[in-house]
């Protein structure tokens, strides 16, 4: 197919072949597929460019964050750690401590060491189970293991104050020793012949004489039950020690206690003298169990054993 083109000006004609006009038109397409070809990639690219501008600051920002938030977590945790070998710190001193407080109080008292041996570990056991392989040091549990070995000892120590508190009630309510101070016995317990009748008559106590106005000490503690004049006795004090346990010291110049008064081992409850039934200055001692007079002369030479 052929095309004539006639100018209008000089009326001359051309004429265009088919194959002519087919390769304007491939390079005009070439050309403006080219053309879309750049454009749609320009588009893509830049578009392509900003997603992933968008994409790598926010994954910078997470990391910053998440970084921000591991330093912090490490911070606490180092905190935490520090705070707690401190306190570990803390109870191993106290526990030591206790050690040697509680072995200390074993040798003063002359306790069993089998009984309340505080350098050994707490008594422990059980049947042998599947072990566990080897973990980080879990200072929880070591802080509980602390505070119950703390606990154990300071039950041993309750048990052993619970004794030497026994002791010393035994020892300050037993009855021994003399109820003077300076002075010589001048009678004793048991049948004597009376001073004032000669004949023979039973004498419930032991007389010790002395330096008139001179001190008379309990020899136990316990709570004076009479403090005042009686039928035979003169000027009377009367304590009692628990356990069916009683003294008394008669003939006083003067009464130092008032009935209801606790008095303890060797306190002073009365001033030597002759009143009552006396022939001078002397104190009448009895001891007395269960209501019924005893020999004092086996307690004033007597000596605790706990």
């Amino acid at each position: 197919m052929n095309i004539i083109v006639v100018s209008r000006k000089s009326g001359h004609s051309k004429t265009i072949t088919a194959k002519v006009m087919l390769s304007v038109l491939l390079v005009a397409f070439a050309l403006v597929g080219t053309a879309f070809i750049g454009v749609y990639r320009f588009i893509t690219e830049e578009k392509f460019v900003i997603i992933n501008e968008d994409v790598a600051q926010e994954w910078q920002f997470r990391m910053e964050s998440h970084s921000s938030e591991v330093e912090r977590t490490r911070l606490y945790t180092e905190e935490q750690i520090n705070a707690l070998r401190v306190k570990m710190v803390e109870l191993q001193g106290r526990l030591t401590r206790l050690d040697a407080l509680g072995q200390r109080l074993v040798d003063v008292a002359g306790l069993d060491e089998g009984e309340f041996d505080f350098s050994m570990p707490v008594a422990v056991g059980g049947p042998e189970t599947p072990s566990i392989d080897y973990e980080a040091p879990d200072f929880v549990g070591i802080l509980d293991d602390l505070a119950a070995s703390i606990d154990n000892r300071n039950q041993q120590l309750k048990v052993l104050n619970s004794l030497l508190g026994d002791r010393e009630i035994q020892s300050e309510t037993f009855v021994a020793g003399r109820p003077i101070v300076r002075g010589w016995m001048s009678s004793r317990y048991g049948y004597r012949n009376d001073p004032f009748t000669g004949k023979k008559a039973w004498h419930d106590g032991l007389d010790f004489a002395g330096k008139e106005g001179s001190d008379i000490i309990a020899v136990a503690s316990g709570v004076v039950t009479w403090a005042g004049p009686r039928y035979g006795y003169g000027n009377l004090v009367e304590v009692n020690h628990g356990n069916g346990y009683v003294t008394r010291y008669a003939h006083c110049q003067e009464i130092l206690v008032s009935v209801g008064d606790v008095v303890k081992k060797t306190d002073v409850v009365a001033l030597m003298g002759s009143t009552g039934r006396s022939t001078g200055p002397h104190v009448h001692f009895e001891v007395r169990i269960d209501g019924k007079s005893v020999d004092p002369n086996k307690y004033i030479n007597r000596v605790a054993r706990f």
